[in-house]
């Protein structure tokens, strides 16, 4: 049963009603890629999942229209002539989602505000939303329709228990301008059995990972195989929480994908020990999974211990030793890290720096440690007084640092993300990888078309024309003449070394996404304004 909270509101009512639900746009972020999209040619790097599921929860009588910023401008002549406007976000949109419903509530527009961010402060909008979701609204959006047509609706919904995922239908892409998007996304499962102290991942979906059965998953994949999209992001926020239950899921798509002779490569997320299991990684990578983004945090036991995630202490090797392993198995890691922890000094810094260098991570979101408002650590931090009040912190972080001042931690990381992404040693970073650790991506994709010699030059070809085509692209547009150089030499010495049309096509991905991480790292050096935290 859905649950129900707040005051009943009697008023319109209405069998049909015109809804317009928005994505507000994110500002220039670590994972945005706001300066590598024009190089392929698109706006966005992946659409918002929330709002084309509601879509789809939506009863036929209704009309829906989907709005994603990121992709296109909101039309606020369309909202003001809509019965209901539904606004989403998370945590980095919240204040252009607070603008938004500031246009929107000048305009008398009937608003409903849901997403990760009012799940944890549900008072933050006060005065600006009708209704308020908190958490998951599988059952709730449905509610609250049925409710509206009878003209009396609640100010707030929230589910009793969490969303059955083998009951959810598939997003309605249609409504989405999928061509616009650099990637197509995906959701396997919800939830996470950690603990992470400063996560609201267990917040918002809970302890116990819920997962859609293999029926579902391959009718999404048939889905976004009709809108030509060569690589899918599994949006899960950790793919192996149920490790029983993701080898069917996995086997499933790896059928799937021999059917259609491997159309896709999947992005996806997952903690650290996928590589104490060797069955589940060569699951992944027969799956065709080329990426994963793994949080690390810390190096420091101490650190890591603190802030409960133990999942990163257990035995079965060293840190650099297990993601060398999710390495060997033909996927490439990009890491989480975190600095300001309790038991973080200023040496924190060139730790991170140091540990990611051996375990060969080119890409790494570096974050200062952020409370997240229902988490353990902002009840922690609360209670001891560290918590800066203000929503726009001046040191990008409300956080205050126990070994450290906040200047010296925001000085500190915004350092280090500059020397991450100095192109030499990010390069350096990428080439163990690619060339010294023989990086073989695409795995499943190779393997399948290994005894398919013609399926398997006729993609080559493909391939090789993709990847010069974007290179092409970045020298030309790139105009830093110090960077093309760099770029030059080192595609140069990758297609020297690695003939390999897959990793040739990565790598020319690889410059054109330093090209967005350099400029980020740079804007972090600017004091003319808050420092942008990637948390």
């Amino acid at each position: 049963m859905a649950g129900v909270g707040g005051g009943r509101r009697c008023s319109r009512v209405g069998a049909m009603a015109n809804i317009v639900l928005i994505n507000p746009r994110f500002e220039m972020s670590f994972w945005g890629m706001e300066k590598t999209l024009p190089f392929l040619g698109k706006r966005a790097n992946i659409p918002v999942a929330a709002l084309p599921l509601l879509a789809a929860l939506t009863p036929d009588a209704h009309h829906v229209t989907i709005i994603d910023e990121n992709v296109e401008p909101i039309d606020f002549e369309l909202c003001a002539r809509a019965d209901i406007v539904g606004v989403t976000g998370m945590i980095v949109q919240r204040h252009r989602m607070k603008e938004i419903l500031t246009e929107l509530k000048k305009r008398e527009c009937y608003t409903v505000v849901g997403g990760a961010w009012i799940t944890v402060s549900e008072d933050y909008f006060t005065g600006l939303a009708d209704v308020v979701f908190v958490g998951e609204a599988e059952e709730t959006w449905p509610q609250f329709l049925a409710d509206w047509s009878k003209g009396c609706v609640a100010s707030r919904y929230e589910q009793a228990e969490k969303t059955d995922m083998s009951k959810v239908p598939a997003p309605r892409l249609d409504l989405l301008k999928m061509k616009r998007y650099a990637f197509g996304s995906l959701q396997f499962s919800r939830g996470c059995p950690f603990q992470c102290e400063f996560c609201d991942i267990i917040v918002v979906f809970g302890r116990r990972p819920r997962l859609k059965t293999s029926a579902q998953i391959t009718a999404e994949l048939d889905q976004l195989l009709r809108f030509k999209v060569p690589i899918v992001f599994i949006v899960d926020d950790n793919l192996i929480g149920n490790k029983k239950e993701i080898r069917p899921l996995l086997k499933s798509v790896i059928e799937w994908q021999k059917r259609n002779r491997y159309p896709f490569a999947f992005l996806t997320e997952a903690s650290i020990d996928l590589a104490d299991d060797p069955e589940l990684m060569q699951l992944t990578a027969e799956a065709n999974i080329c990426g994963v983004f793994v949080g690390i945090e810390s190096t420091s036991e101490d650190s890591l211990r603190e802030t409960r995630k133990l999942q990163n202490v257990r035995r079965g090797g060293t840190l650099v030793e297990k993601v060398r392993r999710i390495e060997d198995a033909g996927m490439e890691v990009f890491a989480g890290m975190i600095v300001g922890f309790d038991n973080d000094d200023e040496s924190v810094f060139s730790t991170h720096a140091r540990f990611l260098a051996e375990a060969r991570v080119s890409v790494a979101m570096v974050s200062m440690l952020s409370a997240i408002p229902k988490t353990p650590l902002f009840k922690k931090l609360a209670a001891e007084n560290r918590l800066d009040p203000t929503d726009h912190p001046v040191y990008g972080t409300n956080v205050e640092p126990r070994q450290m001042s906040r200047e010296k931690l925001r000085d500190g990381y915004a350092q280090l993300m500059a020397e991450l992404y100095e192109p030499k040693a990010f390069f350096d970073r990428a080439d163990a990888f690619y060339i010294n650790g023989g990086a073989r991506l695409d795995r499943g994709w190779q393997d399948f078309h290994e005894n398919r010699p013609w399926l398997r030059r006729l993609r080559q070809v493909r391939v090789w024309a993709e990847a010069f085509g974007l290179f092409a692209i970045v020298m030309w547009q790139v105009s830093d003449k110090i960077l093309r150089k760099e770029y030059w030499n080192r595609f140069r010495n990758l297609f020297r070394t690695r003939r390999s049309p897959l990793l040739v096509r990565a790598y020319a991905l690889k410059c054109a996404t330093h090209y967005h991480l350099y400029e980020f790292s740079r804007v972090l050096q600017l004091r003319d304004r808050p420092v942008t935290n990637t948390f």
